[in-house]
C-alpha cells in the first residue's frame, strides 16, 4: 500500500515521488522515458534507505506513530485465520481498546491479544486512542486464564501510548489491574510471545507485555513514558520530547542492545506503514520460529527462564 500521509523528513524522497508520477503518465508507451521512470524509482529506493537507516530517536517516534501502519486487528486478518474475538472482562464492560480472542497461527490454535487504536475520528474515539481502562487489562487476564486453562501460545501485540489517565479508570483500580496483570502472567506455564508493533507505552503496555519473548518492530519504540510525557516532568515542557527521546534510549535497537527485548524484526523500506503485507510475512516467520523454540521447553523451566529474564532487566552501577 502508498501511504498517504509523510513526514518531514520524507519531504525530499515525497517531492521526487510527486516527480516520477508526473513522468511515468506522460511516459505512456515511450520506452526512453518508461526507462527514466525506473532509474528516479531506484534512486528513491535508494534515498529512502538512506533516510531510515540513519533516523534519531525522536525520527523513530514519529515512524512508530504513523497512522498507517498496521494495527492488531490488521496482523490478525494477515497473520492468523480463523480469528474469533471475545469481549467483556466479566465485572465491568467491554474495552474496545483491547482486542482479543482465540486464532489459528498456521493451523495452532493459539490466543491472540493487542492493543487496538483508530484511523478515523469516529474509530480514534470508539478506540478511545488505544488506551486502555481497568476493563481492558482484565478482559486480556480472562482471555490469559482461558489459554492456560486450554493449553494454548499467547501472542500479545503491544501498541498504546500508555493506560488510560482518566478518573474513572482510577476509580476503577487502573493500577491494580496494570499489577495483577504483570503478576498473574509471571506465572502462567504457556509460551507467551510479545509483539511491540508501534508505540509502547510505560504500565499500559506492560500490562500485556511480560514474555518470554519480546519483539520490536524495528520502527517502534518502547519506553517508561512517553517523550513529551519525560519532557513535561524533567523540564516542565512538553515541547521538549524530541530531547527527552534521545534521553530514554526508546528505539528497538537501543532496547536490543540493553537486552531488555529479544529480536529485532525487520520492517519493509520506509516503514510498516507502506507495505502490510509485506510486513505481515516478516512478523509471521519470526512469532512461528520463536513458538517452535518455547514449545519445546517444559512449562516449569519456561516460567523460570521468564522470572530470570525480568530479573535481570534491574540493574544500577553505584556512583
Amino acid at each position: 500500500m502508498a501511504a498517504q500521509y509523510y513526514m518531514e523528513f520524507e519531504k525530499p524522497v515525497v517531492e521526487l515521488e510527486k516527480k516520477v508520477q508526473e513522468l511515468a503518465e506522460l511516459a505512456g508507451t515511450n520506452a526512453e522515458l518508461a526507462g527514466e521512470v525506473t532509474k528516479l524509482e531506484k534512486k528513491i529506493d535508494r534515498m529512502r534507505e538512506v533516510i531510515f537507516s540513519n533516523l534519531s530517536r525522536w525520527q523513530t517516534v514519529q515512524v512508530a506513530r504513523h497512522i498507517e501502519r498496521p494495527f492488531t486487528l490488521d496482523y490478525v486478518n494477515l497473520v492468523f485465520t480463523d480469528f474469533t474475538e471475545l469481549h467483556g472482562d466479566r465485572l465491568f464492560g467491554d474495552d474496545h481498546a483491547i482486542v482479543a480472542g482465540l486464532a489459528k497461527l498456521d493451523g495452532e490454535p493459539v490466543v491472540v491479544i493487542g492493543h487496538q487504536k483508530g484511523r478515523d475520528t469516529k474509530e480514534k474515539v470508539y478506540r478511545n486512542f488505544g488506551m486502555p481502562n481497568p476493563e481492558g487489562y482484565r478482559k486480556a487476564l480472562r482471555i490469559m486464564e482461558l489459554a492456560e486453562r486450554f493449553r494454548l501460545p499467547i501472542i500479545t501485540f503491544v501498541d498504546t501510548p500508555g493506560a488510560f489517565p482518566g478518573i474513572g479508570a482510577e476509580e476503577r483500580g487502573q493500577a491494580e489491574a496494570i499489577a495483577r496483570n504483570l503478576r498473574e502472567m509471571a506465572a502462567l506455564t504457556v509460551p507467551i510471545i510479545v509483539v511491540v508493533t508501534g508505540e509502547g507505552g510505560s504500565g499500559g503496555a506492560l500490562a500485556i507485555a511480560v514474555g518470554d519473548r519480546v519483539l520490536m518492530l524495528q520502527y517502534s519504540i518502547y519506553a517508561v513514558i512517553s517523550p513529551e510525557g519525560c519532557a513535561a516532568i524533567l523540564w516542565s515542557d512538553g515541547t521538549k520530547g524530541e530531547q527527552a527521546a534521545e534521553a530514554l534510549k526508546l528505539t528497538a535497537k537501543d532496547l536490543k542492545e540493553l537486552e531488555v527485548i529479544d529480536e529485532i524484526v525487520p520492517e519493509p523500506l520506509g516503514g510498516a506503514h507502506r507495505d502490510h503485507e509485506a510486513m505481515a510475512r516478516t512478523l509471521h516467520e519470526a512469532i512461528a520460529r520463536q513458538l517452535k523454540e518455547l514449545k519445546a521447553i517444559p512449562a516449569e523451566q519456561l516460567v523460570e527462564e521468564r522470572y530470570q529474564k525480568f530479573r535481570k532487566m534491574s540493574r544500577f552501577i553505584e556512583g
